[in-house]
């Protein structure tokens, strides 16, 4: 379904029953920076028996048409869950998708139960320190591929460094997976600039305020910065536990990540009704 928010059409996927079984909470997936609501592969599907969902793609990705203009992310979220049908949900983001659920949490609270992070970013977290040699040189190569605007190049690199992971060999991840990347990534390099972004306060300093449960997950293949800035964040949340996935990098719900689909249902199943 398309959703129209100002002068957006944000493109959605509903998912699910109709409404979520007894007691099983309604779940808004929120894609990261290198993908679209294309990326959450088999957690969809284990996810749609009992609960009631909606994957959509933000502006500057996947299927989403806007005009630019500025644009608050929060009212993007809360017109794609109003269509969608759900009130109350656990938010279940990856990486700038994490960062926006856990800007939900504080400033909407009402609308937020609970809260999936996954590789996560989160507005105003420290700066990365020095980066290790290979990190370096992965960077100052993207750089170079944009100054000349090679993007089919930065795609390469941008698959090399979030699908397979930097200390990774190249291609770990092949197949769907990665084709899917390319297209999804390949698909937002080339996108239009959607306008200025609301601004919004510094998530790192709130989230002693952030009341509810929290999933901190992790790839253990991931950017060392990732891994740290989520132990650290699992321990500054109330009512957080912190699960390290091994196997996969940034992306594991796209890598089909047993452990984390194990994790997320099962962190889910905390919500049921007695």
């Amino acid at each position: 379904m398309n959703v129209r928010s100002g002068r957006a059409e944000l493109h959605a996927d509903v998912f699910g029953p109709d409404v979520s079984g007894a007691g099983a909470p309604g779940v808004l997936l929120l894609h990261a920076g290198v993908a679209d609501r294309r990326g959450w592969g088999p957690l969809v599907g284990a996810l749609a028996p009992r609960h009631r969902g909606v994957a959509y793609d933000r502006r500057g990705f996947g299927d989403t048409t806007y005009e630019p203009e500025p644009h608050s992310p929060i009212d993007d979220a809360l017109a794609v869950m109003d269509a969608a049908g759900l009130g109350r949900v656990v938010a279940v983001g990856n990486s700038q998708g994490g960062r926006l659920a856990l800007d939900l949490a504080l400033i909407v609270p009402d609308r937020i139960i609970g809260l999936v992070l996954i590789g996560t970013a989160v507005r105003g977290a420290p700066i990365p320190g020095e980066l290790s040699p290979l990190l370096a040189e992965i960077d100052r190569a993207i750089d170079d591929a944009e100054a000349v605007g090679d993007l089919d190049e930065v795609n390469r690199l941008e698959a090399r460094l979030w699908l397979d992971g930097p200390e990774a060999a190249e291609g770990r991840v092949r197949g769907a997976a990665r084709e899917l990347f390319l297209d999804m990534n390949g698909r937002a390099l080339t996108a239009a600039d959607p306008g200025r972004e609301a601004s919004l306060p510094p998530a790192w300093d709130l989230v002693g305020k952030v009341d509810v449960p929290v999933l901190v997950a992790v790839g253990e293949l991931d950017l060392p910065h990732v891994v740290e800035r989520s132990t650290l964040l699992a321990a500054r949340l109330p009512r957080a536990r912190l699960v390290v996935l091994p196997d996969v990098a940034h992306l594991p719900a796209l890598e089909g990540s047993a452990a984390l689909i194990a994790a997320v249902l099962d962190f889910l199943a905390a919500f049921d009704a007695p």
